[in-house]
């Protein structure tokens, strides 16, 4: 770029863009210089001036960037921007010689490398005290004499420089003046009830702090946690301050050594210590390591298995060293498997149990090696003359806080013309179910060794009792938190059952299984349902279905949908038109297709008749409900349908439950069955298919108020937003605009 010094106006009649006339001198800061041009930052005002080198009086050597400079400001004949000229150079203030002590309160972050944080600006801070108030000061690298680096807490002084074009004040020339005390590790080795005391990482050394010096939870602290801490003097003593917890392995005192070395044990350590006894680690050991014979001393800690050592016993171990004072010790001490040959001492075998002998020196054996009871070989036949009281309790009563233990059975039979009996336990039972009183059963006998009690185990019913009580059929029609009901083969009624009669794993239990029961009479001659077995799967009604699909409604639910009524089976009424109109069919748990379905009363549903077989009653069959409902809304994870069940007019539903994986939208018709949950008694929906989208939502057509504004906003108005062009666009080639290169479209081709 090209200027002619002699274009300047000088002449006053120029006007300028600030309204600044000639004669008045303005500051400034030299921005950017370059060989015979640069370019000024105004202090007084928000502007940016160009100069030549040519209008600097003085040595143009000694002009550097950020040199304050003093200058008028006159206009480009040519371009008629304003620019600066006749500049002076402004010599800098002289610092003040009192300097000003203060401290480090946040460093200049650095990377390990030493270079600055990428993304923030390398400055730190630094605060002093004047008249009671405190004030905080920024730095730069720059600002630190000495070259080195300052951490938080040091001690320094400063002199304040204040920006002339910003008015920032910073602290420039800084001196540290002491480091602040480095802080020293340890780990909590004991607390009392005020205070405590920490074993130092530095020194051999245990010093006190009080709980007043803990930074943290205190409720937190034991001993054995790693923490760190500043040493004081206090009274003459040494004391740890502003103790914090550190993460759990930070602190090290030892090493270990990777090698395992073997030894003898030379002396052990004494059960009851002796008053004089201060050496912590009393034990010693002898060992050769390298071509040298070697005796290391350990404690109570350094045994890795807790055995009892004994003099002469043949060990591995490995060396400890301290890092404090150099101190090797044996540790991870375990015994050989050899040292039981060389020993005299007695030794039994035995499994482990809670008894009063104290068992020391106990070598595992391979599982099996002990046994406490006799299992005959030979297979005795009895009958059962008392029968176990099964007491499950892994599906008992919640409620319940303590469970009686479970009875045992008798079995008597014959051996050698004797008549004898022995007692058995349900889980010594063989086979799906529990012998009875009468039943011919199969049997072994086990003995205790120690105390010769016999008992009847790998127990197996032969031939049931005919004189038992009759066993029935039935169907799983509710299943609550500790009871549930029993759907009679004739499908009209229901069984209560508890679930501690229930023989079996109750976990696998399910709304229509086939179980096998037994009647009897509790209190106030309520029945109930004993001893119930889940049996194969027997046909639910009847095989003789008509095929004919009927159309219906629910005129009255089942029980288990509505408690206070008085029948258990629900009741349909036909609805299509037809001969068969209003006629009436009840239905029970196994006549509904989804066992889990709750049929509420007034629903549509499809079903077929069948006649059961036991009664010719007909009945309604593969109950299918008809329920067609709009998605309220869906959130993230679940949604509602309109659907009126009971006093609530919305039904729950979880977005698993939709199937083919669709996402449902607000609008979409749905159909779905309706399940109760029968620990909160609330309905939800499940089995969600969508039968047609909903309409799509249409984007809301602005308000009149705000098109009315936008129409009567106009370019002149002055307060109106307006869009200007700071800079016209050039392209690659630098060229006005931009370079686009058009395409021939073909009729019927789409880009």
């Amino acid at each position: 770029m090209s200027f002619d010094p002699g274009m300047l106006h000088n002449n006053g009649h120029t006007a300028y863009a600030n309204g600044t006339g000639p004669g008045i001198r303005e500051t400034g800061l030299v921005e950017k210089l370059l060989t015979s041009y640069g370019f000024i930052q105004c202090s007084e005002r928000q502007a940016r001036l160009f100069f030549h080198c040519s209008q600097y009086n003085g040595n143009l050597q000694e002009l550097k960037i950020g040199d304050d400079v003093e200058f008028e400001v006159s206009s480009d004949r040519r371009t008629g921007k304003p620019i600066a000229v006749k500049l002076l150079k402004i010599k800098p203030e002289v610092l003040p010689e009192e300097r000003i002590s203060g401290q480090v309160v946040s460093a200049i972050p650095v990377h390990l490398d030493g270079k600055s944080a990428p993304g923030q600006a390398p400055t730190g801070s630094v605060c002093y005290e004047r008249n009671g108030e405190v004030f905080y000061l920024t730095y730069t690298p720059d600002d630190v004499e000495g070259n080195i680096h300052l951490d938080t807490g040091d001690k320094v002084s400063f002199y304040m420089d204040t920006n002339k074009h910003t008015g920032a004040v910073s602290a420039r020339n800084i001196q540290l003046v002491k480091k602040k005390q480095m802080r020293c590790q340890g780990v909590v080795c004991a607390t009392k009830e005020a205070f405590g005391f920490i074993e130092r990482a530095d020194v051999v050394k245990e010093i006190f702090f009080h709980y007043s010096e803990f930074k943290g939870d205190l409720e937190a602290l034991q001993a054995g946690d790693d923490v760190e801490f500043t040493i004081k003097d206090r009274n003459g003593k040494e004391v740890a301050t502003e103790v914090r917890l550190l993460p759990q392995g930070t602190v090290i005192f030892e090493d270990i050594s990777i090698e395992q070395f073997e030894g003898t044990v030379v002396k052990v350590i004494p059960k009851v210590p002796t008053k004089n006894q201060n050496d912590p680690l009393p034990g010693r050991i002898s060992s050769r390591i390298g071509f040298n014979d070697k005796e290391l001393p350990f404690g109570e800690k350094d045994t890795k298995s807790k055995v009892t050592l004994l003099e002469g016993d043949h060990i591995q171990f490995n060396i400890s060293t301290d890092r404090r004072d150099k101190l090797e010790r044996a540790t991870n001490i375990d015994i050989l498997p050899d040292t039981f040959d060389f020993t005299k001492e007695t030794r039994e075998m035995d499994m482990l149990s809670a008894q009063r002998n104290h068992a020391v020196r106990i070598k595992k054996l391979p599982k099996g090696s002990v046994s406490f009871n006799t299992q005959s070989e030979q297979r005795f036949m009895g009958v059962v003359e008392k029968e176990v009281v099964a007491t499950n309790t892994k599906n008992a009563s919640p409620t319940k806080a303590k469970e009686k233990e479970a009875e045992e059975g008798v079995i008597a039979y014959e051996d050698c013309g004797v008549k004898l009996t022995v007692p058995y336990h349900i889980k010594d039972i063989e086979g799906g179910g529990y012998p009875q009183a009468g039943d011919k059963v199969e049997f072994c006998i086990n003995e205790v060794k120690r105390t010769g009690l016999q008992s009847a185990v790998s127990v197996r019913v032969l031939n049931r009792n005919a004189s038992n009580a009759k066993r029935l059929l039935g169907f799983v029609a509710t299943l609550k938190d500790n009871f549930g009901f029993i759907e009679t083969a004739n499908h009209d009624q229901e069984i209560f059952f508890h679930y501690s009669e229930m023989c079996g794993d109750l976990e696998n239990l399910e709304l229509g299984d086939t179980v096998e029961y037994t009647l009897s009479k509790g209190k106030g001659n309520k029945v109930s349902a004993e001893k119930v077995t889940k049996v194969a799967a027997v046909n639910g009604i009847s095989e003789d279905v008509d095929a004919t699909v009927m159309m219906g409604k629910v005129i009255r639910p089942l029980r288990s949908v509505d408690p206070s009524q008085t029948e258990y089976q629900g009741l349909i009424e036909i609805t299509e038109e037809g001969a068969t109109k209003g006629s009436n069919y009840p239905f029970g748990i196994m006549g509904m297709l989804n066992k889990a379905d709750c049929l509420q009363k007034g629903e549509l549903v499809k079903f077929h008749v069948c006649t059961v077989a036991q009664t010719g009653q007909k009945m309604a069959s593969n109950v299918v409900p008809q329920r067609r409902a709009m998605v309220e809304c869906v959130k993230d994870q679940f949604g509602f349908i309109i659907y009126e069940v009971g006093e609530s007019k919305k039904l729950f539903f979880h977005v698993k439950e939709v199937q083919d994986g669709l996402e449902l939208q607000t609008g979409d018709e749905v159909e779905f069955s309706v399940v109760l949950n029968q620990r909160t008694g609330k309905c939800s929906a499940c089995n969600v298919r969508r039968v047609s989208e909903g309409p799509k939502p249409v984007a809301t057509p602005r308000p009149d108020r705000l098109v009315n504004r936008l129409k009567s906003i106009t370019l002149d108005d002055a307060s109106a937003p307006r869009l200007v062009i700071v800079r016209q666009p050039r392209g690659p080639d630098n060229s006005k605009g931009f370079n686009v290169e058009r395409k021939t479209r073909q009729p019927g081709v789409i880009d």
